[in-house]
């Protein structure tokens, strides 16, 4: 027995030698590589991936709500796009979506609209839309947009960008690392002379492989990128600590300061849960840092942490599938990702019972507030960034309407007409935001008339962010929706095809026709 476990503790010993072997950057490698691949650990023929590993946080879906039960509806606004990068990506791979991947309202921002700039005093202007809603006939849509100030890249202040790379086991594909660092070279080539960039890189450990760099020596920066190798666990709670601490360190008063994490979210070192990152994320954003999130990757594609990181950490968040979406989104709207204009922006309606029996917010069900959080200035909402716009949609259904979403013959409460000189009033919507660099928020407040346009007279936008939202909603399985005819979306689409230059609602109309 004594022998027996004598051999047994040896060939533990060995076990844990070999694989510490195996995830131990070279000593005399550059001090800028870590380099490992995780087919260190097992012969290639024999490696099988776990492919059953991506994790999306559930939502239920926002129900329909009466305005005498419910007077106001509160929420922070979402400019990330991540949810629908990574459902064409299914679509595109023949995959089934999974439902909790959906969220309606990132796949309506993640296109552009034609919203005029502002031209008052605020960073944003504000645009209504009321008509038709083609998935509930009884029903109607009121859309709402912003439109972001677009400050021209020379009036944008100095940066201080802090990339925080996974160089882990779980990045050693080609559509992760390799990805990621030629996605972050065409970030790179948007820097200025004013700009400072260093990298942060974790693995079993984080280290520093980049100092702070002028954004003239590119070359520098894209030699630095190209010297990472993947390889070891995932400590991400280490590397957020690290990459937040030299952000700080190198602050720019008045300045852009911002963490950009690229990732597959596979932590499991250190802090990892989903509440661990959520404490954490929370504590740096007093720092007055800004974050961007970036995930890559399929398979074991850990979209709830980034989410989370990216919605409570002052961010935002994209999922880049392909080298066209890296020069979307860190190219093309580099300003838009990277400089923002405004901070903890909250949106309050309040419906006029005279006209609304009930109403529902479609999609932002992960960014819905307490109608208290909207004066709170201590509560977090989400950031605008230079020239974005963001749109959300209610659907609306018109009082004396039968709908099966709505309860009939209530007993004790009763419909209570407005009085007074709101009777030709649909709603009233307030905005709140902050400067970037701000304490204290700014109020705007707009009504909204009961006019309704058909929806063969709508706006072409109007369309078009109807039938994105139709087809998530499809996407979702709904229980709010009717009709989920994919050939009445593609067809309400191609009414919305303007405005599309990069071909972008085209290769909408081709995702909705690979879904049946």
């Amino acid at each position: 027995m004594r022998n027996l476990n004598f051999f047994m503790m040896a060939f533990l010993v060995l076990t844990i030698f070999s694989c510490k072997k195996a995830y131990a950057p070279d000593a005399a490698a550059d001090s800028t590589e870590i380099a490992v691949t995780t087919t260190d650990l097992v012969e290639e023929e024999n490696y099988i991936p776990d492919t059953n590993t991506e994790s999306y946080a559930g939502l239920e879906e926002n129900p329909f709500e009466s305005p005498l039960k419910a007077p106001l509806s509160t929420f922070s606004i979402d400019v990330d796009n991540a949810s629908y990068t990574n459902i064409r990506r299914f679509i595109n791979e023949g995959q089934k979506v999974p439902k909790d991947a959906v969220r309606v309202e990132e796949m309506i921002n993640f296109f552009k609209y034609k919203y005029p700039q502002p031209d008052g005093e605020h960073p944003f202007s504000i645009n209504t839309e009321y008509s038709d809603c083609p998935w509930n006939k009884s029903s109607r849509l009121l859309k709402i947009g912003l439109q972001g100030k677009d400050v021209p890249m020379e009036n944008l202040p100095a940066t201080n960008l802090v990339f925080l790379v996974d160089v882990s086991g779980s990045m050693d594909e080609p559509n992760k690392l390799p990805l990621l660092k030629e996605s972050m070279k065409i970030l790179v080539k948007e820097l200025r002379s004013t700009d400072r960039v260093s990298i942060v890189v974790y693995a079993g450990s984080a280290g520093v492989v980049l100092e702070p760099t002028s954004g003239d020596d590119k070359a520098e920066i894209m030699d630095a990128f190209d010297d990472l190798h993947a390889g070891g666990s995932t400590a991400g709670g280490e590397g957020i600590e690290l990459a937040y601490k030299l952000a700080q360190e190198n602050f720019i008063k008045g300045g852009n300061n911002r963490v950009v994490i690229a990732t597959d979210g596979d932590f499991n070192v250190g802090a990892s849960s989903d509440d661990d990152m959520l404490k954490l994320i929370e504590q740096k954003r007093e720092s007055g840092v800004f974050l961007t999130v970036l995930g890559f990757g399929m398979g074991n594609y850990k979209d709830s942490k980034m989410e989370i990181l990216a919605d409570k950490g002052n961010g935002n968040y994209a999922y880049i599938d392909n080298i066209q979406e890296a020069n979307r989104f860190l190219g093309k709207e580099f300003k838009g990702s990277m400089f923002a204009i405004a901070k903890d922006v909250k949106i309050q309606i309040e419906f006029n019972p005279n006209h609304v029996q009930a109403y529902r917010l479609v999609g932002y069900e992960n960014r819905k507030l307490n109608a208290e959080d909207f004066k709170n200035d201590k509560i977090d909402a989400g950031e605008l960034g230079s020239g974005h716009s963001v749109t959300a949609l209610y659907e609306v259904i018109p009082t004396g309407v039968e709908s099966d979403y709505v309860p009939s013959d209530l007993k004790y409460t009763k419909t209570q007409k407005v009085s007074g000189n709101h009777s030709d009033e649909l709603a009233t919507v307030k905005f709140r935001y902050k400067k970037p660099d701000g304490n204290k928020s700014n109020e705007i407040i707009n009504v909204i008339a009961d006019k309704k346009t058909d929806l063969k007279n709508s706006s072409p936008d109007f369309k078009f962010t109807t039938a994105v939202s139709w087809f998530g909603l499809k996407l979702r399985d709904s229980k709010y929706i009717a009709n989920s005819s994919s050939s009445e979306i593609k067809s309400l689409a191609k009414l919305g095809l303007s405005n599309d230059e990069e071909g972008y609602r085209s290769e909408f109309i081709r995702l909705v026709d690979a879904v049946n």
